[in-house]
């Protein structure tokens, strides 16, 4: 169903199709706070009318959970290079309607080797919310012991709306639905126009339908997957948000749930678009010293600065300077908005700190006319953020607005964004700033109250940038039954297949091989 007075997305308009005004010309235009607020008092009215929800009906699902995948080659190279073996799983878009319209979930099976052994599935998610996880299963296989690996089938999963299962797209002109808000009241109106842009070409495109990729369906989809293929309980792996997929999984299907790790762990509590997001500003700023202490070390090579306060007066006097007339690189304009962002995706693991040298001082040639030749993972960075290629992210923001509420007046969001400035300059702009959830419909569901005693292993750096410290503490308390793990001195988001570290490594080793989990908890040292 579309909301009466819904825009076909290709008739919005583009927020990138005409030439950005300088600095000056935009406050001339009178833009602010207030004003701003009164528009998008206006559009969020028409997006969050209530649509009412499928009425509750006594689930009828047979149907789904008695299926028999057709399996195939996957059409990946790393999927088929492993011996994989994919199929589409049909479940309901609306579990309380199952009767009504169906969708396809994409699943990949690497099959255990050790048959006589054979342990069960290892169900997974990489994170996100919206990543793809159909070849996820490559990676972490690849840290598991050769024993461990050759019991557990590994079942990589594309959740709804991402990816091979049926997937949400926005029309968006951009990929993120996340942005910096500015430097000012002027930027952070056109943050608040931008995300009510895209909420409305969601609303246009997807109506009633996205409230239905959610979480919940997605743990759901899960239990179909597990039933599919014939197991009595599934042992789960995720990392970042999925993370909390995995929990919530344990509390809606615990009778169900076997082995259960979560690397870099969301705070069940806090998940969602204002909260978990605004968890990460203090863990980037920290992140932010470290590389600037790196980039100092190597004046000589990236002219930034001798010293940390200098990098970051450099780094601040550029976005300022993209926020007066926007950086080009090629055919793309980094402003005050997607500048903090392009550093932002670089700062999850210490051993890319040259990499954002080198973009900063990409960004501070371009901005002073010098010619530049940039590395082709900027030009692909670039590609998602400003110009949603290859696609777009609106899986990501469709699953969090549709899990949890938020607050909905703009003028919360600037408060918040203000007292942050002083201790996250860089940061703080983006973590406390408004989402297309502002403009959302409501969620068709309360949010999952995670609290059970399913034994689960929590690993953890203590400077992770993505999902802080005091996230995994959260799931830890959440999961009383679990035990942690914790990487010390370490700012690195995802462990476990990507940050080798023999003492994370032996623990979820260990764990899926002997289901037994540590006495207490354990703290490990970088190698």
């Amino acid at each position: 169903m579309r909301h009466s007075n819904s825009t076909d997305p290709a008739e919005l308009p583009d927020s990138h199709s005409t030439p950005r005004r300088s600095r000056r010309a935009r406050r001339r235009l009178g833009w602010g706070v207030a004003g701003v607020a009164g528009v998008a008092a206006v559009i969020g009215a028409v997006l969050v009318t209530p649509i009412v929800p499928a009425a509750e009906a006594e689930p009828a699902l047979d149907r789904f959970y008695s299926q028999r995948p057709e399996w195939k080659p996957c059409g990946d190279a790393p999927l088929d290079a492993a011996g994989a073996q994919c199929a589409d799983i049909t479940v309901p878009l609306n579990y309380a309607a199952p009767q009504g319209e169906t969708i396809t979930v994409a699943i990949s099976r690497i099959a255990a080797t050790d048959r006589a052994n054979r342990r069960g599935i290892i169900l997974s998610n990489p994170g996100g919310p919206g990543g793809a996880g159909l070849g996820f299963t490559v990676e972490f296989g690849a840290a598991m012991t050769a024993d461990v690996r050759a019991r557990y089938d590994l079942i990589g999963i594309d959740p709804r709306g991402v990816g091979r299962s049926s997937a949400v797209h926005c029309g968006w002109p951009r990929g993120f639905g996340l942005q910096s808000a500015g430097l000012d009241a002027v930027g952070y109106a056109e943050s608040v126009a931008v995300q009510s842009d895209l909420a409305a070409r969601c609303a246009a495109s997807g109506g009633e339908r996205l409230r239905y990729f959610t979480t919940r369906n997605t743990a759901r989809d899960l239990d179909v997957i597990r039933g599919v293929l014939g197991e009595e309980k599934a042992s789960f792996y995720g990392t970042s948000y999925g993370t909390y997929l995995g929990s919530v999984y344990t509390q809606m299907f615990p009778e169900r749930s076997d082995r259960i790790v979560l690397d870099s762990s969301v705070d069940p509590v806090r998940y969602g678009a204002v909260d978990m997001m605004r968890d990460m500003g203090a863990p980037n700023e920290a992140a932010l010293d470290s590389w600037a202490d790196s980039a100092a070390a190597k004046e000589g090579e990236y002219h930034l600065g001798a010293n940390r306060e200098q990098v970051r007066a450099t780094l601040m006097d550029l976005i300022r300077r993209a926020a007066e007339k926007p950086i080009r690189i090629g055919e793309y304009e980094v402003d005050e908005h997607s500048l903090p962002m392009m550093i932002f995706t670089a700062l999850d693991d210490p051993r890319t700190y040259d990499t954002v040298s080198d973009m900063v001082r990409l960004f501070a040639d371009a901005a002073d006319g010098v010619p530049v030749d940039p590395d082709p993972g900027i030009l692909k960075s670039l590609a998602y953020m400003l110009k949603a290629d290859p696609e777009d992210g609106a899986a990501q923001m469709a699953i969090m607005c549709g899990d949890v509420a938020v607050p909905r007046d703009p003028g919360w969001y600037w408060r918040n964004i203000e007292a942050a400035r002083a201790t996250q300059p860089v940061f703080g702009a983006f973590a406390n700033n408004i989402t297309p959830c502002a403009f959302w419909a409501p969620p068709v569901e309360s949010p999952t109250v995670v609290d059970n005693s399913i034994p689960a292993l929590i690993v953890q750096s203590t400077g992770d940038t993505r999902t802080s410290y005091g996230n995994a503490q959260g799931m830890h308390r959440a999961l009383p039954a679990s035990r942690m793990v914790t990487l010390e001195n370490v700012a690195i988001h995802w462990i476990f297949g990507r940050y080798p570290n023999s003492c994370v490594y032996s623990a979820v080793n260990t764990y899926f091989r002997d289901g037994a989990l540590p006495a207490n908890d354990v703290t490990c040292q970088a190698d």
